[in-house]
């Protein structure tokens, strides 16, 4: 399955540093879940933001962000918004260091992927009533930064992944996008038929995203992946076992080859026709033109569509970004002003038109700047039924754990059973740092 473009590859960090998460607050400064009331959240202060405001974002969505929070300072000529971009592959450790030192900015980005670890650190304030709308967002994006059952984040940016093909294949081999499971290798089958030389580009050696790949797939099949409680994995259960072997089956059926594509080859293959498809995000839709080197092959070739559905419905993977607030910030009605700016229709549709982040804001994505194109529109449909990945702190040491057992699959020198039964043993070790 395909990646993200290269400056997104390394959003989520190793176990060691983002374990460190917890340990940044003062000892016993974690948040209790318990049934204890929600923190009282509060209102914003009357009046327009002012002073200096910093924000930490990561590059890559983030470029342009000077350019789309003009008009906020131009309404708040008081305020200085000063915004750090981090390169995104040490993003999570700088904030992280930022915060266990006492130096974190007033408002963080933080990523869908790694936002429960970060929220885990009791660093971030509640957000206060009046700054955003939670019926305007995806559901899901909104209930990303939630704690029992208080905002801690508002949701900036969303985007999920999808089915991307060659259309021209497609037709001439007469084929249709799959609605399932049992679809999905006819389908793949087709596109060789049209002309692919290989109908789907399966990357095994990327283990965080392929196990993240897993996930969806259990979802499709029904699972959760963890206990009612979260104290426990449940790895080894018949649904996940279904899920690896459709996985699998990629491989198997000869559609996918365990060698090739690797990371940076996924597109370009695409191109060229070394393969018919992949699963990605909405950023190949504006990268491929630029790897055909033609304006206008991309229209020309390629067609998305929604993810086939499993035994239990085709739920995607929620991904994207929010802001949240520190709580030691010392201008946080200002920041959370910024904060409730960014979180505007109006806002989020210049922040799509500057850097191609799709918004979070549903609204939005009536704007002819996303409307009128026919390949955004099975991302909208996706994202109205997408779940983020299991929200504990060491869902990342345990997705690349899954990767790994499932290029063994991919070799064929382990079945999809005998491999989630040592995914279970190894997440039974891990744990789900909830004790």
């Amino acid at each position: 399955m395909n990646s993200r473009p290269p400056l997104r590859r390394s959003r989520l960090i190793p176990l060691a540093a983002i374990l460190a998460v917890t340990a940044l607050a003062a000892t016993g400064c974690g948040r209790s879940s318990d049934g204890a009331a929600p923190e009282a959240t509060g209102s914003l202060a009357d009046g327009p933001a002012t002073g200096k405001i910093t924000l930490w974002a990561p590059d890559g969505d983030a470029t342009a962000l000077d350019e789309v929070l003009k008009p906020f300072e131009s309404d708040n000529p008081d305020a200085d918004v000063e915004v750090t971009l981090v390169p995104s592959d040490e993003y999570n450790t700088k904030l992280q260091t930022a915060i266990a030192a006492g130096t974190a900015p007033d408002i963080a980005f933080l990523y869908t992927e790694a936002q429960t670890q970060f929220l885990a650190s009791d660093a971030f304030a509640p957000v206060p009533d009046g700054v955003a709308d939670s019926s305007s967002f995806f559901e899901g994006s909104w209930d990303a930064g939630e704690v029992d059952g208080t905002a801690y984040s508002v949701p900036w940016y969303a985007y999920t992944r999808l089915l991307i093909y060659r259309d021209d294949f497609a037709q001439k081999a007469g084929a249709t996008p799959p609605a399932t499971w049992d679809e999905t290798i006819p389908f793949f089958q087709k596109l060789e038929e049209g002309g692919a030389e290989s109908g789907y580009g399966a990357d095994v050696g990327w283990d965080t995203y392929n196990g993240q790949n897993l996930a969806i797939f259990g979802y499709q099949a029904g699972e959760t992946l963890l206990s009612e409680d979260g104290s426990k994995w449940e790895l080894d259960t018949p649904g996940m076992i279904e899920a690896a072997e459709f996985n699998a089956s990629f491989f198997s059926s000869g559609v996918s080859s365990p060698d090739t594509p690797q990371f940076l080859d996924t597109q370009p293959y695409l191109v060229s026709g070394k393969t018919g498809s992949m699963i990605s995000g909405p950023w190949v839709i504006s990268g491929l033109d630029t790897t055909a080197g033609e304006e206008g092959w991309t229209a020309a070739h390629i067609q998305t569509a929604v993810l086939p559905a499993g035994p239990d419905g085709n739920v995607g993977q929620l991904a994207g970004g929010s802001w949240a607030v520190t709580k030691k910030s010392d201008n946080a009605d200002s920041a959370w002003k910024a904060v409730s700016f960014m979180a505007q229709e109006d806002t989020q549709v210049a922040q799509y038109e500057a850097a191609g982040s799709m918004p979070a804001v549903v609204a939005a994505w009536s704007d002819p700047s996303i409307a009128d194109q026919p390949l955004l529109k099975p991302f909208f449909e996706q994202l109205k039924n997408v779940k983020p990945m299991p929200s504990v702190s060491t869902w990342n040491e345990v997705s690349t754990m899954l990767g790994k057992e499932l290029e063994q699959v991919a070799r064929g020198k382990e079945t999809a059973a005998e491999a989630m039964a040592n995914a279970q043993k190894k997440a039974d070790s891990i744990g789900t740092g909830t004790d």
